[in-house]
């Protein structure tokens, strides 16, 4: 599903460049859970967005799912991030002017599902993630851990074949948190290849491979 071969990222200095990813193969299968670790620095988040099709200045061959990323244009390699990626981040990124269903069907309405189509989606997965009674309230009417549920949602209404997690229990307290990685556990599952990024042990534990990132390099895999 993810084959990187020999990524790279730096940024411009004065008599050189500082590299924030380094020499990075990783190979990740589908219906895989990976979690990536490391120190402050180490990379994590910047190989997340290569991952994601979030950054597009870097060097080397990335394939998702088939696809040579690196050969796409602007709008192909958009049309591949909307096809294929859902992103779940550590502080929601919910629409706070939208209702929680309204959360939910945006990102339907960017793919011209119909409206029917539309409304089971959002029923199935408030249903799902026993949010129904929050439909019609707004972010800011939530908890963390709702908003991160509805965040959630929102992540795999779309139906990605790839769900990234940036740090999604960082912001939560800790039965919010259990609540959360449960969750990606039943997707996984149910046979999502899931990514993601944390600083705790435990967490990590619960995927199936653990890498690890030091100063942009992958230390252990």
């Amino acid at each position: 599903m993810i084959a990187l071969e020999n990524v790279e990222k730096s940024f411009p200095l004065v008599g050189g460049r500082s590299f924030v990813l380094r020499n990075i193969r990783l190979a990740i299968g589908e219906g895989e859970f990976v979690s990536v670790m490391g120190p402050s620095g180490a990379g994590k988040s910047s190989l997340l967005n290569v991952i994601g099709l979030m950054d597009a200045e870097w060097q080397g061959h990335y394939a998702l799912d088939g696809v040579a990323v690196e050969a796409l244009a602007a709008k192909p390699r958009q049309a591949l991030q909307r096809d294929k990626i859902g992103f779940i981040f550590q502080h929601y990124h919910l629409i706070d002017d939208l209702k929680v269903w309204e959360n939910l069907d945006l990102p339907l309405q960017y793919r011209d599902v119909p409206a029917r189509e539309r409304a089971a989606r959002v029923g199935d997965l408030l249903d799902r993630f026993g949010i129904v009674g929050k439909k019609d309230l707004y972010p800011n009417q939530l908890s963390g851990g709702q908003q991160q549920l509805v965040a959630v949602a929102r992540a795999v209404i779309t139906r990605p074949r790839v769900l990234l997690a940036d740090e999604p229990t960082g912001a939560l307290h800790s039965s919010q948190a259990r609540a959360i990685m449960d969750l990606l556990n039943e997707l996984h599952r149910d046979g999502m290849t899931i990514v993601q990024v944390t600083h705790n042990e435990g967490y990590a534990r619960e995927a199936q491979r653990i890498v690890r990132l030091r100063d942009g390099w992958i230390d252990t895999d």
